[in-house]
């Protein structure tokens, strides 16, 4: 997708702290991170919010959750607790149209955010 920071990332076009790849999924730290442990996951295949994912697309969605739960033991945050977040459209604060999922940890999350 033309002008898309997560898809030159994901190509390797755009620099980037990756943590985690693989066929499907990539996972970077957030450049504005809202905690000690901010990572974001993507799947490589471009879809633009939740509101595009197709049944097709269920597996991808339970992988880039286990990606996620990896990374937060990997990043030791994941006995503390650790919050997953996917924010969709302008209201619900995507400011990235490229579905992705954030792994926030490291400090104790209020409710509610935002």
């Amino acid at each position: 997708m033309p002008d898309c920071i997560f898809c030159e990332i994901v190509h390797k076009r755009m620099q980037s702290d990756i943590v985690y790849e693989d066929p499907e999924v990539v996972a970077f730290h957030d450049i504005n991170p809202q905690a000690s442990v901010h990572i974001l996951v993507v799947p490589r295949l471009h879809i633009e919010s939740v509101q595009e994912v197709t049944t097709d697309q269920v597996e991808l969605m339970g992988k880039m959750i286990l990606v996620a739960q990896q990374i937060a033991k990997k990043t030791n945050v994941d006995e503390g607790g650790f919050r997953l977040v996917i924010n969709n459209g302008v209201n619900g604060g995507q400011t990235v149209s490229h579905l992705h999922l954030h792994l926030l940890g490291g400090r104790r999350m209020t409710w509610p955010p935002g």
